[in-house]
């Protein structure tokens, strides 16, 4: 059962979208407000049929993800908070032959949050997230035919930070993140959403 639960949570969170909604109100995260954020690339892997792509165009690319996203936060008070990113593994696809073996692109990263009052980390093991590049008429037929590598990358990272906040905002909901009441998630909490987050309504 918990599989299964796992499953929809992965399938709801894939089908959020595409990431370009930074027109928008920010979803609500209490006091959050961005102190420093680390990415960093350490063990990064390509995957098959990759194009290449080096550490610092990751880091780069989901550093400019991040700021443009949570920069928007002012939060409610002078506390902060911090993520540690790193970027764990990529696909960026190709132009493959036969048009079957075309490979989506894929991203991988994993994050851990800092309450910088409390000098504590909110998840005690790092929170991983896998980014499956957005569907569309440009990508049905595999991304690698209409867009370079770069677009590639832009398109994952923004998709990527979309899906952090909503793993954020499903934290905020469980332990009481980003308030007076902030409860770490310990690592048997996090076990089975290791992978995905619940949509916030």
């Amino acid at each position: 059962m918990r599989a299964l639960i796992a499953l929809f949570a992965l399938v709801a969170l894939v089908s959020c979208g595409d990431g370009r909604d930074l027109d928008e109100a920010p979803a609500p995260l209490g006091d959050f407000k961005l102190g420093h954020s680390i990415v960093v690339a350490p063990n990064l892997v390509k995957g098959p049929l990759s194009r290449e792509a080096s550490k610092e165009q990751w880091i780069a690319a989901m550093d400019a993800a991040v700021e443009d996203r949570f920069r928007r936060y002012e939060g409610t008070d002078k506390k902060l908070y911090h993520f540690g990113i790193s970027v764990e593994g990529y696909v960026l696809a190709q132009v493959g032959v036969p048009l079957v073996l075309q490979p989506k692109s894929v991203l991988i990263f994993r994050v851990t949050v800092w309450d910088d009052e409390k000098g504590i980390k909110l998840n005690e093991e790092p929170h991983e997230i896998t980014v499956l590049e957005a569907i569309s008429a440009e990508t049905v037929a595999g991304s690698g035919l209409t867009q370079t590598a770069e677009q590639q990358m832009e398109n994952l990272v923004i998709k990527g930070t979309k899906q952090l906040e909503v793993w954020l905002g499903v934290q905020q909901k469980r332990h009481g993140w980003f308030t007076p009441e902030a409860r770490v998630e310990k690592a048997e909490d996090g076990k089975n959403t290791n992978k995905a987050a619940e949509p916030v309504n």
